[in-house]
């Protein structure tokens, strides 16, 4: 049995998550879970896996949960940061899935290195934000990073038995985002409920969004320089609508090794959970390539999709400069799902920011985290200026 500590349990990786403990209740327990305000979701969790750590976003809700499940004295509740760390270093925990969207999954992923967790993580932000500590950290301790992106997970997959010194390149494949098929000039005036109607994928409002600019592919690029420690000029980009394969690994030898299957969020979260073995997955859709009949590429265009040439950018003169191109998007897509800016000025934004921003090298989690909120502060004023 593994038991796990799940951060964002009712986001669209959370809930996911819960999906493959279900049809595995013979091998996985969640013993420990935080979520943000769907409580709803928190109560029938807490009926359905019996968690012994349950940390909400909110005082209030704190109090609402506390309240309902008094009877239930084996149950711990806890809110806001305190209990989100909590959480991650749960003691009964084996193994840490790290679900949330955004840097506020930085402190707690450090915390859980420290008390020697294994990490299933689908929070990038965490390493684009602070990925010289994260490795290092991790290293230091022995701990292992389990990729659950799908597009990490493939190029993990596709690295097993492989000798590192033998790799090329990495290919990293996007489907395009709700927008794909758009010219920049008919994207002026796109609303918030074009941009999150993905075609492949479902996921969160700021995942689907940072699809649709490019940024979430640009995060990637970052994350994958992180977790595989390959120089930027070492891993691609290409675009590829029907996300059946969802990376590439490309070796000196001229041979690629590609990881294939339908589109489906379960099978890499499995798969960081059973590493290194496989178990079945219940309902999983099979690939036929035949009935797919044809499978589309095409070279990124970083014209059209600027957000990815800040990420390289950023990744490149590398530290503090990814702490700001993270928060600026935060900050930016927050103001676009509320109406506050149109989808182009997302990049408007995030690109005022980069270039005002003098890059501190090898920053300490204070430094950066210092850097974060002035950057959020930054997009904020541009905001309510406009």
């Amino acid at each position: 049995m593994k038991n796990i500590s799940l951060l964002g349990a009712t986001g669209s990786i959370g809930q996911q998550t819960a999906d493959v403990v279900r049809s595995h209740p013979d091998q996985f327990k969640i013993v420990a879970l935080s979520a943000g305000k769907n409580i709803e979701l928190v109560r029938t969790y807490i009926q359905e896996f019996e968690p012994k750590l349950v940390s909400v976003q909110t005082e209030e809700d704190y109090h609402v949960l506390k309240s309902e499940f008094s009877n239930r004295k084996d149950i711990e509740f806890m809110y806001g940061d305190e209990g989100l760390t909590a959480v991650a270093v749960y003691g009964q925990a084996t193994i840490l899935v790290n679900a949330v969207i955004g840097s506020v999954g930085l402190y707690p992923t450090l915390q859980a290195i420290k008390a020697k967790k294994d990490i299933a993580i689908a929070n990038k932000e965490t390493l684009v934000t602070a990925g010289h500590l994260v490795i290092s950290e991790a290293k230091k301790a022995g701990v292992r990073l389990l990729p659950v992106d799908s597009e990490h997970s493939a190029i993990f997959q596709a690295l097993q038995g492989e000798k590192e010194k033998n790799i090329e390149r990495l290919v990293i494949t996007a489907s395009g985002g709700s927008f794909r098929d758009r010219t920049r000039e008919e994207l002026k005036d796109v609303t918030v409920e074009e941009a999150l109607n993905h075609p492949n994928w479902s996921m969160g409002a700021k995942i689907t969004i940072d699809s649709a600019s490019m940024m979430n592919k640009g995060l990637e690029v970052i994350e994958a320089h992180w977790l595989f420690e390959l120089p930027y000029d070492k891993i691609d980009v290409l675009l590829h609508k029907e996300s059946i394969i969802h990376s590439m690994v490309e070796f000196h030898d001229s041979s690629v090794i590609a990881q294939l299957g339908t589109p489906d969020m379960r099978v890499p979260i499995q798969y960081a959970l059973t590493y290194p073995d496989r178990i079945p997955l219940a309902g999983r859709k099979r690939l036929n390539l035949a009935e797919a009949g044809k499978l589309h590429f095409r070279d990124m265009d970083f014209t059209r999709y600027p957000c990815l040439q800040f990420a390289y950018k950023a990744g490149k003169m590398g530290g503090t400069m990814t702490t700001v191109l993270n928060a600026a998007n935060e900050a930016a897509v927050s103001a676009f799902l509320s109406g506050k800016v149109t989808f182009l000025e997302i990049e408007t934004l995030i690109e005022k920011a980069l270039n005002q921003h003098s890059v501190i090298a090898l920053p300490d989690l204070e430094t950066i985290q210092e850097v974060d909120n002035m950057t959020r502060q930054y997009i904020e004023s541009l905001v309510k200026d406009r």
